[in-house]
């Protein structure tokens, strides 16, 4: 009897810890495949090519590199002399202009009011009025000259379009620079978000304001965020344009088929202090679905409409 009663006992016992092991597993599983999150996610930032509007020599860099900025600080000046110059010039263009139209118009006006005796001819009223004219325009285009040359006096100042911090900056005071040309990055810091790529299959599991942690690669303190936006589109390596703009298919097929990553949008909750976000570091990103199966779809096509 009592051999028998310790038999059944080891049989409830290891069926109970096969069910127990059974249950952790399944739930593990089940983390696993309706929980989305992925290793591979990045910290990502606007960065804005800083280039000036106008050419010229540089007189002074106000700025160091890895230094943070404010939106309008002066980041360097060029020389100004030549542009204040080209505007003198304009405003002297101006008032030369000015007193040239009103010359003529009141040579205009003088004629006008001898139009009908035969003291003078109708062709010299509108060659009077035709000089007033073209004096007026040239007034215009001199006035249009002066802006434009204060405006690039104005621009020979950089300011900081955007808060962020400066990247990359290898320039000194005497160094020449051409319009349009980059001299230095921003990087945006409003921007700093946090972008993971998501397999195709975990999609219906992610709707935009679902909450989200954030693990960076080194640090211990995770970071809350929430989806922001999942991706419209992403590049289909099978297909492309032909000769003839017609599609051109690989007729290629592979058997095991990976499942495609998709950028999904993850907005930074709150960053706390000391904690420092360096575009391009790595994260880990769980995404926390506030609905399942097709609720979550659901939710997500409302959200995006």
């Amino acid at each position: 009897m009592t051999a028998f009663l310790s038999r059944i006992f080891k049989i409830a016992f290891t069926l109970t810890f096969v069910a127990i092991a059974g249950a952790v597993g399944w739930n593990f599983w089940t983390a696993y495949m309706e929980t989305p999150w992925t290793r591979d996610g990045h910290v990502r930032a606007d960065v804005v090519e800083i280039a000036p509007d106008v050419s010229g020599p540089v007189a002074e860099v106000m700025v160091a590199d890895n230094q943070s900025v404010k939106k309008g600080d002066v980041l360097l000046q060029l020389d100004p002399q030549r542009f204040q110059l080209a505007l003198d010039l304009a405003k002297a263009s101006v008032a030369d202009k000015e007193a040239a139209l009103k010359q003529a118009q009141r040579d205009a006006a003088r004629y006008d009011r001898l139009r009908g005796s035969a003291a003078v001819s109708e062709q010299t009223i509108e060659q009077a009025d035709l000089t007033a004219a073209r004096a007026a325009a040239a007034y215009q285009e001199a006035l249009s000259n002066q802006d434009v040359a204060a405006l690039n006096l104005k621009r020979a100042t950089v300011r900081a379009p955007a808060n962020g911090i400066i990247s990359n900056l290898a320039l000194n005071p005497g160094d020449y620079v051409s319009a349009g040309k980059g001299v230095m990055a921003l990087v945006d810091t409003d921007t700093l978000r946090i972008e993971g790529y998501f397999e195709e299959n975990q999609l219906p599991h992610i709707a935009v304001g679902d909450p989200a942690d954030i693990e960076l690669m080194g640090r211990p303190q995770p970071l809350k965020g929430h989806v922001q936006s999942i991706a419209a589109g992403i590049e289909d390596r099978e297909r492309s344009d032909g000769s003839n703009l017609l599609a051109n298919v690989t007729p290629t097929f592979s058997w095991v088929r990976l499942a495609q990553r998709v950028p999904v949008r993850i907005a930074l909750d709150k960053v706390p202090q000391g904690t420092p976000l360096v575009a391009g570091l790595t994260a880990t990103v769980t995404v926390h679905p506030r609905e399942q199966g097709a609720g979550a779809g659901e939710a997500r096509a409302e959200a995006l409409e």
